[in-house]
């Protein structure tokens, strides 16, 4: 009967800890969502107008212009990073060209900045004071042009992983029987490599295509009269306090991105393994010729990426671009400029870590009660499917959901509403799907016998969790740490409608920088948080080198 009791307890705390996360979910997503959904529905006053502000933004022709913006930057973005991503990727896995361990840490670097540096760097580049304006034959970088590039910049290293790991798997067998058959080496690309590639091109494609028009930042900054469907929402917002439409343009702006997500579902399940238990992995063989051609391709986009950073980062350092280039650190004295001075680069440090800290915690523990509960199926399913929604949910959208859900009276939640915590929940829930697919496949590399065992035993099953699956699962919580701790630095379209004056934020405070004229300063803000989520993610390969010497040395042990 004590053991009937104690199994009966160990599986209530297991049902309360998976009702804990549905309801965080259903409480920092469903509700939310519904709430922006009933406010499209209505008017100032709150009643119910059915579809009207729809008809009304149709008939408006600058919004449904922005439509159409919106749809030609990003398929024009998915086209270009995706062809060029493709061609980097198969010059890391499917050549031998040198110094591909550089370019990867090159290619890397963009996700450590805002989306509004690259922006700014390409002000600097090619605006009216640019030195590379005349490239542009007498085109503005204030529009479409400068959108496309600042997208190809910060979505870059995206496909980049996408596309590597994608080619990474292939059989070496079935070009061994093409080469036999004397297949032209442009016929087995066509016929062997691009084939096996499919589902990671068409999954990237779908990424990049979500990310350029969902995007906030790029088109804030260097967009100029070009609106599209993000810049919209915020000028609705907070430049007219029209919330109705505000929130139609969001529910809009969230139709492609989950046709996108549904789409990519649907493509990853109709994928199938690439490599057999007998299949022979490929290696490359050198070609001097094809491996220098990669090799100066890969340099080339590496030295792009050098330049948009370093522009950045010299212009925050010289007097007066481009007449005075005297170096100062007076671009770094935010005090007696708009944007919360140096309390908004603090207050993002404190949101970085709080985030990291809380939600790697709560998601790997979620994704392993779901991944090695035996009892609770239905609730198990339905968490994993809730985990997998927010992916579909751009910043913007959500950013704008949590005004209309929790600044409603009566809302017993309402106190979270103008606090850090509110920021916290918001950027957990909006990167939360990455961090549980990370989760999940890092689990299902475990045998299941650690935990049979472990309650044969009778040992609770939170002793086996920190004893067992946490050291051994170490790489991917550490992962997830400077996951979230790197996009709780750069975010800004799923924050920019919920920061007060005191829980402003850095990324923030660069588009107010920037509003207020205060270009260099902007620019300075910007370098700081790169090179924040540059230090961490430092500091995090060494404490990942530490911690797995100590907590996996029976890795080494045999």
């Amino acid at each position: 009967m004590h053991g009937a009791r104690w199994l009966s307890g160990e599986a209530l705390v297991r049902l309360l800890v998976l009702l804990a996360a549905l309801a965080l979910l259903v409480v920092g997503l469903l509700f939310p969502l519904a709430s922006m959904l009933v406010k499209s529905l209505q008017d100032r006053a709150g009643d119910f107008v059915g579809l009207a502000n729809f008809a009304r933004y149709v008939q408006t022709p600058a919004l449904v212009g922005s439509i159409v913006n919106s749809l030609t930057v990003a398929l024009t973005s998915t086209a270009l990073v995706v062809g060029l991503a493709f061609l980097c990727a198969y010059g890391i896995t499917r050549t031998c060209m040198p110094g591909k361990r550089l370019f990867r840490m090159l290619a890397v670097l963009p996700i450590l900045a805002p989306s509004l540096l690259p922006a700014i760097s390409l002000v600097y580049l090619f605006g009216n004071q640019g030195w590379f304006r005349e490239v542009l034959m007498g085109q503005s970088i204030y529009g479409p042009i400068g959108i496309v590039l600042g997208m190809c910049f910060w979505i870059f290293p995206h496909a980049l992983m996408i596309l590597t790991t994608a080619l990474s798997t292939s059989d070496a067998r079935l070009y061994e029987a093409a080469e036999a058959l004397g297949t032209p080496k442009w016929r087995s690309f066509l016929t062997i490599t691009l084939p096996g590639a499919r589902y990671g091109l068409i999954s990237c494609a779908f990424v990049v295509f979500t990310l350029a028009i969902t995007d906030f930042g790029v088109p804030k900054i260097i967009g100029g009269q070009f609106s599209v469907l993000a810049t919209d929402v915020y000028r609705q917002v907070v430049g007219q306090q029209n919330f109705q439409m505000g929130a139609v343009v969001s529910v809009i702006l969230l139709l492609p991105a989950l046709a996108s997500f549904v789409v990519d579902r649907w493509i990853q399940r109709r994928q199938v393994a690439q490599l057999s238990a007998r299949a022979v992995p490929w290696r490359p063989t050198p070609s001097p010729l094809r491996d220098w051609a990669f090799a100066g391709l890969c340099y080339a986009v590496g030295a792009a990426i050098l330049l948009v950073i370093g522009t950045a980062i010299y212009a925050s350092l010289v007097q007066f671009w481009p007449y005075n280039l005297s170096l100062t650190l007076e671009h770094y004295a935010f005090e007696m400029l708009a944007g919360g001075g140096w309390a908004s680069w603090f207050n993002s440090l404190k949101l970085a870590f709080s985030v990291a800290l809380i939600g790697t915690l709560v998601i790997f523990f979620n994704a392993w009660l779901i991944e090695k509960s035996d009892g609770y199926r239905v609730l198990r399913q339905g968490l994993h499917f809730l985990a997998m929604l927010p992916m579909a949910v751009p910043g913007m959208v959500l950013g704008l959901a949590y005004i209309f859900f929790f600044n409603q009276a009566g809302n017993p939640l309402n106190w979270l509403y103008g606090t850090l915590a509110i920021l916290v929940l918001n950027t957990l829930v909006h990167f939360y799907t990455v961090c549980h697919l990370t989760s999940v496949t890092a689990l299902k590399q475990l045998d299941p016998e650690f935990e049979a065992v472990g309650a044969s035993l009778k040992v609770p099953f939170w002793v086996t969790f920190r004893r067992v699956t946490l050291p051994v699962s170490l790489p991917a919580v550490l992962d997830i740490s400077v996951y979230l701790f790197v996009n709780a630095m750069t975010t800004v379209s799923a924050v920019v409608f919920l920061y007060t004056s005191d829980t402003r934020l850095a990324s923030v405070a660069v588009m107010h920088l920037d509003e207020a004229g205060y270009f260099a300063s902007a620019a300075a803000m910007a370098v700081l948080i790169f090179f924040t989520s540059l230090a961490v993610k430092l500091a995090h390969a060494a404490l990942s080198h530490l911690l797995l010497t100590r907590a996996q040395a029976w890795r080494q042990a045999g």
